[in-house]
């Protein structure tokens, strides 16, 4: 794997809390990578790692393949943070150039109007970013975050407090930096519906340790199979429900309006419950299989590791 971003047992503790655990994941290049986790459970210190805000206290930490202490590797990421630490009183032009500036750029005209061009801003780039919606703000601050052409992008809640179509322009923007811009992408997020539309892979922190991690499809197809839905043509006899209850492999859990729906334990294929029901007299009208969410992941891993 041709890494971007690579963390081997990463341990940080703050005060008395070991709030990393020797974590270790590998961001590919070109990943838009989903970093998941509930609060306090370490995305905010591994970020805060990532942009050498903090050190480690034991592990190794590289970005494209040079060690996060150098000042020059620190040049290949662009990051975007939440609040997003845009200047009010300046224009959006003016936010741009100020970074432009501190990043020692000196002929950045072209680049910056060409960055509030893609985030559609161009028609309000001389206005003050304080009359900005909070959609136009996460649109500035990606635009800031990509003003000095980072490799690197890491981009924390994004798309918080942005209505609905802002969060579809986000989302497009940050496709369109890996896709088009070639930028690797590590999102931490809570929005999950947002990371499964599009993260190619996810890592899962929970109380300084990984619980889940790999590419975002694999995971879905291994979480048992799923959901499988049968379409009948008629009524269901109390009886042959009963039965389907007794088989726990099948992961029976409701008929309603003529459908039933199953959880399937892995290894119970689909072409098995239909056998069954045809078995029985059971006319099928349709079939189908519904690949587990990831919001059926994230809450199936976080239960296993609730306390008891």
């Amino acid at each position: 794997m041709d890494a971007a971003i690579k963390l081997e047992n990463v341990k940080k503790t703050l005060g008395r809390r070991e709030v990393l655990k020797g974590i270790s994941f590998t961001v590919a290049r070109g990943d838009i990578f989903g970093y998941l986790g509930p609060n306090g459970a370490g995305k905010t210190t591994t970020i805060r790692i990532l942009l050498g805000l903090l050190r480690t206290d034991s592990g190794k930490l590289d970005i494209m393949g040079q060690d996060i202490s150098r000042s020059e590797t620190r040049k290949r990421i662009g990051f975007a943070l939440d609040p997003d630490g845009l200047y009010d009183n300046m224009t959006a032009e003016e936010n741009l150039e100020f970074y432009a500036r501190i990043y020692g750029l000196s002929d950045y005209g072209k680049q910056i109007a060409g960055l509030l061009e893609a985030m559609g801003l161009s028609d309000r780039s001389k206005d003050r970013v304080g009359t900005y919606s909070k959609g136009m703000r996460q649109r500035l601050a990606l635009a800031r975050a990509m003003t000095h052409d980072p490799e690197v992008l890491v981009l924390d809640e994004p798309t918080a407090g942005v209505d609905p179509s802002g969060q579809m322009e986000v989302r497009q923007i940050i496709l369109d930096a890996a896709h088009k811009r070639n930028k690797t992408v590590f999102l931490s997020s809570h929005n999950l519906d947002e990371v499964q539309r599009i993260c190619n892979r996810i890592a899962l922190i929970d109380r300084g340790e990984i619980k889940l991690y790999g590419e975002t499809e694999t995971l879905r197809r291994g979480m048992g199979g799923g959901k499988v839905t049968i379409d009948t043509a008629g009524d269901i006899p109390q009886a042959l429900l009963d039965d389907l209850k007794k088989r726990p492999q099948l992961g029976f859990r409701e008929f309603k309006n003529r459908t039933l729906l199953f959880s399937p334990q892995e290894g119970t294929d689909i072409s098995d419950i239909i056998s069954i029901l045809a078995g029985r007299g059971i006319k099928i009208e349709g079939a189908a299989r519904q690949e587990a969410s990831l919001e059926e992941m994230y809450s199936a891993i976080l239960k296993e590791v609730e306390p008891s």
